[in-house]
C-alpha cells in the first residue's frame, strides 16, 4: 500500500511538474509575431480555440484549463493582441487579462488642413477606414456637429488606437480634445478681444498657426492681427488666400491670385475668413485670445523663419525692400 502511494503521488508530481512545464514553455508561433483578435463576449473556451486558430502551436483544450485553474478566466478582456516569439501560456493570459493590446498611433500635425488629415488617417497602419465613403457633411453629421466644416476641428496630437479600430474613434478624440483646449484658451481671452466667439478664436488661431516660422514670434503674430482687426483693416495674410484657391494653387501666389475672391481671400474681404484653414496647436490658441501687446499692424519674414514687424506702412515697405527684394534700406 505504502508503494501504491508513493507511486500515486510521484505522478501527481510528476503532472504538476509537467503543467507548470507547459505553463512556462514558450508556445511555438507560426511568425515572430502573430494577431489575436478577441470579440466582445467571447467565452474562454472560445478564447483558446481563437489562439490555436491564429496558427499557435497550442492545444486549445489544454489552454482552456490553464484559463480555468489560474482562476482568471472571467477577467479576459475583448481586444487585438500581438502573440510574439517566446511568448508562454502564463503570459499570454496575463496580456489578455491586463488588456495589452497592440497599439499603433498616428500623429496629427499642427498646420495640417483636412485633406491632409484624411490622407494620414488613409494611411495608418490597421486603422479602419469608416470615413472613406464619407463626405465632409455625412462625416460631421456622424461626429455630432452637423452642418459644422470639419477644418481646424481636430487637435493635432499623436492618437493610439488598437489594431482595427476605426479611424472615425480617433477623430472623435480629435474633436473632443480640440473642444478642450479651444474652451480653456477661450476662458483667459484677453479682456479687450475683438473675438466675439470662441469659433473666431480658433480661426485666428489657425491663421496664427500657418503663419508662424518661429515659436517666439506667435504672440506677436497673433497682434498684429488682432490690432488690424480693431482698426477694421483687412487682415491680408497669404496662407488663407492660399487655402481659398485650393487645388488651383500651383505654389507660386500671383498678384492675380490676391485679387481673385473667395470667402477666404482676405485682401479682397474685411475681417476673419468664414472657416479656420488649418489646424491650430494649443499655443497658436493661446496666442490667438492672449495676444502680444504691440503696436504693429505689418510684419514680414526675414527668410530665416523669424518676422520682422512695424507700425507704420513706411516701415513696412523698407522692411519688405530689404528682407524681401533684399535692397539695400
Amino acid at each position: 500500500m505504502r508503494r501504491i502511494l508513493l507511486l500515486v503521488a510521484l505522478l501527481i508530481l510528476a503532472a504538476g511538474a509537467g503543467a507548470l512545464w507547459w505553463v512556462y514553455h514558450p508556445i511555438a508561433l507560426p511568425a515572430a509575431t502573430v494577431d489575436l483578435s478577441i470579440e466582445p463576449g467571447r467565452t474562454p473556451r472560445g478564447v483558446a480555440e481563437d489562439v490555436a486558430a491564429t496558427g499557435a502551436s497550442v492545444d486549445p483544450f489544454l489552454l482552456y484549463w490553464w484559463f480555468r485553474v489560474s482562476g482568471q478566466d472571467r477577467l479576459i478582456r475583448a481586444g487585438s493582441y500581438e502573440m510574439e516569439a517566446g511568448i508562454t501560456p502564463h503570459r499570454l493570459l496575463a496580456k489578455l487579462v491586463r488588456g495589452d493590446e497592440a497599439m499603433r498611433f498616428v500623429t496629427l500635425v499642427e498646420g495640417w488642413n483636412w485633406r491632409q488629415v484624411r490622407a494620414a488617417l488613409a494611411k495608418a497602419e490597421q486603422l479602419r477606414p469608416d470615413i472613406a465613403q464619407l463626405d465632409d457633411a455625412a462625416l460631421m453629421a456622424q461626429l455630432g456637429r452637423p452642418g459644422v466644416a470639419p477644418e481646424g476641428r481636430f487637435f493635432p496630437d499623436t492618437y493610439t488606437y488598437s489594431k482595427g479600430s476605426s479611424d472615425l474613434a480617433v477623430l472623435k478624440r480629435a474633436l473632443r480634445a480640440m473642444d478642450k483646449h479651444l474652451d480653456a484658451a477661450w476662458s483667459q481671452r484677453a479682456a479687450d478681444t475683438p473675438l466675439k466667439s470662441a469659433d473666431q478664436a480658433l480661426v485666428l488661431a489657425s491663421i496664427v498657426e500657418k503663419e508662424t516660422g518661429r515659436a517666439e514670434d506667435r504672440a506677436q503674430i497673433a497682434g498684429v492681427f488682432v490690432n488690424r482687426l480693431k482698426a477694421g483693416m483687412p487682415l491680408q495674410t497669404d496662407p488663407s488666400v492660399i487655402y481659398g484657391l485650393g487645388a488651383a494653387f500651383d505654389g507660386n501666389l500671383r498678384k492675380r491670385d490676391l485679387l481673385a475672391d473667395t470667402p477666404w481671400n482676405t485682401y479682397t474681404r474685411a475681417g476673419l475668413p468664414p472657416t479656420p484653414i488649418a489646424m491650430p496647436g494649443r499655443a497658436a490658441l493661446l496666442a490667438a485670445v492672449l495676444p502680444d501687446a504691440t503696436k504693429a499692424l505689418y510684419f514680414v519674414s526675414r527668410g530665416d523663419g523669424s518676422s520682422q514687424f512695424s507700425s507704420s506702412l513706411d516701415e513696412h515697405n523698407r522692411a519688405v525692400n530689404q528682407y524681401q527684394r533684399r535692397a539695400k534700406p
